[in-house]
């Protein structure tokens, strides 16, 4: 059975406990590798890689640093199908969306990044006849990241392209239940020539190597992607040594649609924003609320195409909806249709296993598209994240009634409004708190742009310059004028 290690200063490193998990195929339910579960003496070794490479690669040029980001990328996309598959069975999702949205965005990520830093200003401020001020912004040393298993490689590269491209090394620590595109990355990284301890990945659990990398104390930075309750505790252990932390955390988004809007541009938007990846993406619309002189017409119409995607072996190509992550994560999903049956739901479609799977997923972790009403604006299940195919809908009758039901939860990530009205778009846009408003459309994402959210969503912000500052320090120097 194959064994993912740790990757150390440019090499393959078994856990120094010599133990390892086991790692899932959850289409199947079966064990079909095993990962490092590494522990602070490999975050150890891996800091100190990390900071015996960092002098030498915070002094290369930034078009030296490009060239090699990019050769990574090149990497990435000429091993598409390899990475895809390996994603599609460490995570359950359809090989179709690794194929054609995850693995691409990876290599997406590796440029942007690469290239911004070609572009990257610096702020100058004349004093007049006296001097001027200019701002320096350098790395800050060893990055500690730690990503997700909902887009495992999109996140994990999300995360070590503009940390890597502004001259930090980086020490990472991917999620244990979907590590096999991290470990392929390091195999990639060898390739492309990448110099040895730039960027080190140390496999495990959170509650191990990740609290180890948090609490390292010559790790200044940490960006964390993952749930609200485990980025209070990153938050706490990290402050008292002053790190630059970004949160980036759960969701409860809301999907709004307007009677005027096109409603069937919101239709398949809906679809998409409820149901992609098995609704296990951050930004996942899963409050649906639909102005009431259209409700009955449009919500008939959204459980009949809901009913229709098709759930199954996510290798098949015209799979919709693959498997839950993990069995954990399957009876979470179940807790929570559960509990709304008892907080008065009406499940219209889904709310249990799909019938139907091949036999190679019979013991897999799948769970049928939901959809649930009748349920109050402030109950659990409309509060609370969930992390699956599940969307609640609701009627509204007003603009200030909806951005009350949108604002009235912990959370603030993104949200959808579909209307044709550009007066209201703009207005609702404003009033909704959070971080991120699509108008007319979902998941359409502009690598130039912040990112994060408001709340219990996080703090910080990625993308865009806003990454390329998150990783460095600014120092100002003042030269005053001879003479003056």
């Amino acid at each position: 059975m194959q064994r993912i290690t740790n990757y150390i200063n440019g090499r393959s490193a078994e856990p120094i406990s010599g133990e390892y998990l086991d790692n899932v195929d959850p289409s199947t339910g079966q064990v079909y590798s095993q990962v490092a579960d590494s522990d602070e003496r490999d975050v150890e070794a891996a800091v100190e890689s990390a900071r015996n490479a960092f002098p030498a690669w915070s002094k290369r040029s930034a078009e030296d640093r490009c060239k090699i980001l990019m050769r990574l990328a090149d990497l990435v996309e000429e091993n598409v199908e390899r990475l895809a598959k390996a994603e599609c069975i460490d995570n359950g999702k359809p090989l179709s969306l690794a194929r054609s949205l995850d693995i691409p965005r990876a290599a997406k990520n590796l440029r942007f990044f690469a290239t911004a830093m070609l572009h990257a200003k610096s702020e100058v401020h004349a004093m007049e006849g006296v001097g001027f001020n200019y701002t320096l912004r350098q790395p800050r040393g060893v990055a500690g990241i730690i990503s997700p298993w909902n887009l495992p490689l999109y996140l994990f590269t999300w995360k070590i392209a503009p940390a890597l491209a502004t001259g930090n090394t980086v020490v990472g620590k991917p999620s244990e239940v979907t590590p096999m595109t991290a470990y392929l990355l390091s195999e990639l990284c060898t390739e492309a020539e990448l110099p040895p301890g730039v960027l080190n990945i140390v496999h495990g659990l959170g509650a191990k190597a990740g609290a180890a990398l948090v609490k390292h104390p010559k790790v200044p930075t940490i960006s964390f992607t993952g749930g609200t309750a485990t980025g209070a505790r990153i938050a706490s252990d990290a402050s008292p040594m002053f790190k630059k932390v970004g949160l980036e955390l759960g969701g409860k988004n809301p999907n709004i649609i307007f009677a005027d809007a096109d409603l069937d541009a919101a239709m398949d938007g809906s679809l998409r924003s409820s149901f992609a990846n098995q609704g296990q993406v951050c930004l996942c619309g899963s409050r649906m609320f639909i102005e009431r002189s259209v409700y009955d017409d449009f919500l008939d119409r959204f459980v009949s195409k809901a009913k229709r995607l098709k759930v199954g072996d996510p290798l098949e190509e015209d799979t919709d909806q693959g498997a839950l992550v993990s069995g954990t994560q399957l009876e979470k999903v179940t807790q929570y249709v559960a509990l709304a049956r008892k907080e008065g739901g009406t499940i219209l479609c889904g709310g249990n296993p799909p019938d139907g799977l091949n036999d190679r997923c019979k013991d897999g972790y799948f769970f049928a598209p939901t959809v649930i009403s009748q349920l109050s604006v402030d109950c659990r299940v409309n509060q609370e994240e969930i992390f699956g195919p599940v969307v609640t809908v609701t009627p509204f009758d007003s603009e200030d009634q909806v951005v009350e039901y949108a604002n009235g939860v912990q959370y603030g990530l993104a949200s959808s409004v579909w209307t044709g009205d550009v007066s209201r778009a703009h207005r609702v846009a404003e009033r909704i708190q959070s971080g991120t408003v699509w108008v007319n459309c979902w998941m359409v994402r502009d690598l130039r742009v912040p990112f994060g959210g408001m709340k219990q969503s996080g703090v910080g912000r990625e993308g865009g310059d806003e990454a390329l500052r998150f990783y460095t320090e600014p120092k100002n120097v003042c030269i005053q004028i001879p003479g003056t």
